[in-house]
This record gives structure tokens, sequence and C-alpha cells, in this order.
């Protein structure tokens, strides 16, 4: 699929940044599990903290394509950093998409800017893969609404300076899901300490608890009960973006492989020359090509209409390229593939996510065959 003269320059762009700026930090970013803010600070510079936010308020407001090349090319650099910039997206398309022109205005010029950092606060500790079965309740309680609940595998959870919720207004009716919009500083909220995770080691993962917590009912975003299809909609962009961050997992760990057999010598040649290293070689390109084919053929029909289908092949194809690719890269290194000073053992430990968040694998099976039987 071709791209235009204007997305091959953002290609090119975001390319030289990850490989320049992001690349070099991610392996003591992993190591010590720190979050690396001057790379946040020169997506900023770059425009790609507004991706989602519409040029009215200052915003980059790419289409759905370009928007899954930067988010190919910042994870070939780090998938710690494209997960936090994709996350960030998600709460600005939220706010963009539903807010009011008050919220829009007031939060909206900043976000475009990379500070505050969004957070999406949908999943719970007994509720993820099955959202409507989450128990946090935002009650009205005259001109406000008091939250109280708990969430999980929040994605800038520490970092955020504002997070899109999801809570019911009565907590026994699943038809009761509403978005709304939260500070970070409001009293009452607690961001617990950051998990300790196989990979996306630098990304910071918490939980969040709301204790009585108030805030004004012009912070709903949705109306009542609207929250659960507004989620939904806004997931299937954010199935593209892991899908998109997926290949470039993949590519990287492709390159390295590439470069390694090539290096590497056995029996007085390079291992790149013995058949059975060509062949891995060869599956991992052609289903590195064919899942960012999926990807931009899903962001295309996000462009123009419904991306729900394509979204979930795109999901679940390139997560499980990514797991095939990086564990084929860590075969072909042997046992520098295994050591942690290696890149492909990061590249490994990342690709897991992949299958997992943003709906696991499971549920885009589940998404794709229902379509295929309606």
């Amino acid at each position: 699929m071709e791209l235009t003269e204007e997305q091959a320059a953002v290609r090119d762009v975001v390319r030289e940044f990850a490989r320049e700026e992001i690349r070099p930090t991610a392996l003591e970013a992993d190591e010590t599990q720190a979050f690396p803010e001057d790379v946040w600070d020169g997506l900023a510079e770059l425009d790609l903290t507004s991706l989602t936010v519409p040029e009215e308020y200052g915003g980059y407001d790419a289409d759905p394509v370009t928007a899954a090349i930067v988010n190919e090319e910042v994870a070939y650099g780090m998938l710690a950093v494209a997960t936090a910039l994709s996350v960030h997206s998600l709460a600005t398309s939220c706010l963009a998409e539903f807010g009011s022109e008050d919220l829009k205005e007031q939060w909206l010029p900043d976000m475009a800017e990379g500070r505050p950092v969004g957070a999406f606060a949908l999943s719970e500790p007994h509720a993820g893969s099955n959202p409507a079965e989450m128990s946090t309740e935002a009650r009205t309680d005259g001109d406000e609404y008091v939250i109280n609940g708990e969430k999980q595998w929040i994605t800038n959870g520490k970092r955020a300076g504002v997070y899109v919720l999801f809570a019911k207004t009565d907590r026994d009716d699943p038809s009761t899901v509403t978005q709304f919009l939260v500070p970070a500083d409001v009293d009452g909220l607690t961001v617990g300490e950051k998990e300790d995770k196989l990979g996306l080691r630098a990304s910071d993962t918490t939980s969040l608890t709301f204790d009585d917590v108030r805030i004004p009912a012009e912070n709903r975003l949705t109306e009542e009960g609207r929250g659960l299809s507004a989620a939904f909609h806004i997931l299937t962009g954010g199935r593209i973006a892991i899908a998109a961050q997926s290949v470039g997992l993949a590519q990287c760990a492709l390159d390295e492989a590439l470069e390694y057999s090539q290096e590497r010598e056995q029996f007085d040649q390079p291992i790149g020359d013995f058949q059975t290293i060509r062949h891995k070689l060869a599956e991992m390109a052609t289903r590195t090509r064919a899942s960012r084919l999926l990807t931009r053929d899903a962001a295309r029909q996000r462009a123009t209409g419904d991306a729900a289908l394509a979204a979930s092949m795109a999901k679940y194809f390139a997560s499980d390229t990514a797991m095939h690719v990086t564990n084929e890269a860590v075969q072909i290194h042997g046992g520098y593939g295994y050591v942690t000073e290696g890149e492909v053992e990061r590249l490994y430990r990342d690709a897991k996510i992949t299958e997992i968040y943003e709906g696991t694998t499971e549920i885009q099976k589940k998404v794709i065959a229902r379509h295929l039987l309606e």
C-alpha cells in the first residue's frame, strides 16, 4: 500500500528520531524501569503528542494511517514509549470526541504539547476483558459526581496529569457505564506503586484507588450509560495502534537477526549462509510485511468507516507475529540472544504484552468470529 508524500516524510522523520534518540535509551530504561522523559519531550517537539488532537486546539490531528506509521516507528525505538504515546492519544481522542467545548479548551492545548500526560482508566482487578463487570461507581451528589472504586493496569498511571475514567452511575446496573474526566490532583485519588513487569518495564503501570473523589458534573464526557460504547469505539483505534507497534517491534527484531546472521560465523561461514537460518529470516520478513499491510488496511478503513473487524484482525495477527519474530530472533542469536545486555532479549520480553493489552488475542478472535457469523 503506497503512502502519500506527506506520510512518507512523517515516516522518515519519526524513523530517524526512533533510531537516534529513542533506541539508544532503551536498554537503560528497561533496566532501571525509568521512563525516558527527555524522549517524551522530543516527541512533543515533533507534534507527536498531539496525534489525535484537532487542529483548532493546537493538535496534529493525524489521519489513521499516519498515526499507525508513527506508532510503528516509535515502537521500533522502544515499545514502552510507543505504548505511553498511544494511551495518551486514547485520552485526547476521548476528550476531542466526547468532551464539552469548555473541557476541550481547558485540557487539549496543553495535552497537545505533551503535558499533562493522559491515561485511560477502564480495566479493574476483576473486570478486564469484560469491562461491563466493573464496580467503580460515580454517583450524583448535587452538581458533582462522587467516585469510589479501583482501576488496574493503568499505563501512564504515575506520569498522568489527567485520567479518562469509566465508571457506573449505578454499581448494580451494567448499562450505566459512563465516561468522565478526572484530574490527577483531586482529593481522594491514590496512585498505586508501579507494577514490576516481565517486559515494557520503562512504562509505568499502576492501580488507581478512588475514595470519595469529587468532580464537577461538567467533567462527564458521555451521557450516562453511553460510556461503554464510547470505550469500544475509541479502542478500535487503540487496537490499530497496538498492531502498528507490534509491527515496529517485529521489524526491529528482524533487523537485529539479519545483521547478526551476516556477522556471526560458524563452520567457517556466516550463519546466514545456512538454509535453516535463511528460512527463518524469510518467514520472519513475510509475516512482518503481512502484519504491516493488515494494519494499514485497518487504518484506512478507520478513516472511512467501521474498522472493528479489520482492527481485531490486525491486532491479532500482528501481535502473534511480534511474538514469533522476536522468538526466532533470540534463537538465531543463540546464547547471545538470551542474555540481558542483548537487544533481542528485551524485544522478546516486550512482545508478550502485545497479545494481552487493548484486548487479548482470545478477545480479538471472539470479535472476528462474531463479525463473520452475524
